[in-house]
């Protein structure tokens, strides 16, 4: 067991019982940002052409980005849901059809396929990865089926070794949400370039980030004439009546496009300080009862650590609940949350179930199946356990990653005086 710089062994104080915080000293701060970022905008201003009609500097971040990916063809967009709603468009989904997502993430892989009037088919998580369960795949596929998102959670790779073949003998097109999942890679090939479409976030958590922002990933040409048009109030970019469709308005500007071509220069190397202590964390936490990091698919051969997943066993802690750990672990100076509830049993999903729109589309008796088809009980094991320390924790030091695993020996070593508190 590694000790801390201070030598704390598990007789330590926990800070929340009024002994010294483990971690004293502030993670890195987010987003990074200097003068070349500042050099960036100031030049879109000047130009004062500020949207992508009349700059290029949207252009030049779609192929930027492309090239890091490997894509043929890159599509900017105001955001990722964005990006998720204009390939679900752009593939032709619809009322009467069905969507295929997993039940632990974030909402806008929910809202995208609502906002399209089709329904949303959960298929439970794989407690070990976090991820969706492509094991459980195939038997909620039906002839309605008509696309599925698997989601690259946290950094990592949701099993595309399995995912894609099934996706294929049944003909259902495959969105990678890959939002939180830049510069992840599926057997050293880019996550986000497997599927029909990949869709990115930059938001401003993400990894790569500059405010509000996303792109679509793509080899198909039709489809990303398709996914254009639609982003664009049904605009065609190559004036061909065949690429004309129905449409809204996701257009990424020139100062979003300015930020991610310069934050994309310490992109890499941002990359491979989270990903070395990351690493190192898990090995120092897997040496604690009671804390099981989230695994890896062996496909997954670089994961981009948006968010660090463990399961919290309150077994191991006098079973003081994760609230209390979560409290005491935020004594020690180690920020972390939950995240995550089950998105299957929202209150909005159900009230979008009931709306006016989807009682016209779709029968009682499809929505009363529809319920019963998306019970998901190991996401809800994992809602209740489920710990994230976010990404720009890791772009410190590894002593700092020995000091958040050292919090939490002493939490577990003071557990009964802690739970009571």
């Amino acid at each position: 067991m590694v000790a801390s710089p201070k030598g704390w062994g598990a007789s330590a104080k926990p800070a929340i019982l009024g002994g010294e915080r483990a971690h004293p000293q502030r993670f890195p701060s987010w987003p990074v940002a200097d003068q070349t970022d500042e050099q960036a905008l100031a030049e879109v201003v000047r130009s004062k052409h500020w949207y992508r009609g009349n700059g290029q500097t949207v252009r030049r971040f779609e192929q930027a980005y492309a090239q890091l990916t490997g894509a043929k063809f890159c599509l900017a967009t105001s955001s990722g849901t964005g990006a998720l709603q204009t390939s679900l468009a752009a593939l032709g989904v619809g009322p009467g059809d069905e969507v295929i997502l997993p039940p632990y993430t974030f909402v806008a892989t929910l809202n995208v396929i609502l906002n399209h009037y089709a329904l949303p088919v959960f298929v439970d998580s794989d407690l070990e990865t976090a991820q969706i369960d492509a094991r459980k795949i195939e038997q909620a596929i039906t002839p309605k089926t008509a696309a599925m998102i698997p989601v690259h959670l946290a950094g990592s790779v949701a099993d595309l070794d399995a995912i894609l073949p099934v996706a294929a003998k049944h003909k259902v097109a495959v969105v990678e949400d890959t939002c939180q999942s830049h510069l992840a890679e599926w057997r050293k090939k880019k996550a986000g370039t497997f599927g029909a479409t990949g869709c990115f976030s930059f938001q401003a958590t993400k990894n790569l980030n500059c405010g509000e922002g996303g792109a679509i990933l793509t080899n198909d040409e039709q489809l990303y004439e398709k996914c254009f048009a639609y982003h664009w109030n049904g605009s065609s970019r190559r004036r061909n009546p065949a690429d004309a469709m129905h449409g809204t308005k996701f257009l990424m500007t020139e100062f979003q496009a300015a930020m991610l071509l310069s934050q994309m220069e310490r992109l890499e190397q941002q990359a491979c300080t989270r990903e070395q202590n990351a690493q190192y964390l898990n090995s120092l936490l897997r040496e604690i009862p009671g804390i099981i990091p989230a695994r890896m698919y062996e496909g997954c051969t670089r994961n981009a650590y948006h968010g660090f997943i463990f399961r919290y066993k309150k077994e191991q802690f006098v079973n003081m609940p994760r609230a209390k750990f979560l409290k005491a672990l935020a004594a020690e100076g180690v920020p972390a949350s939950s995240v995550y509830t089950p998105l299957n049993k929202q209150q909005y999903l159900k009230n979008a179930l009931l709306s006016k729109g989807y009682q016209r589309i779709y029968s009682k008796q499809e929505l009363a199946r529809l319920e019963e088809r998306n019970q998901c009980p190991v996401n809800d094991q994992l809602c209740a356990e489920a710990v994230w320390i976010m990404q720009s924790n890791f772009l410190g030091t590894r002593a700092d990653m020995d000091q958040i695993a050292e919090g939490i020996r002493k939490i577990q070593a003071s557990a009964a005086e802690v739970a009571r508190v």
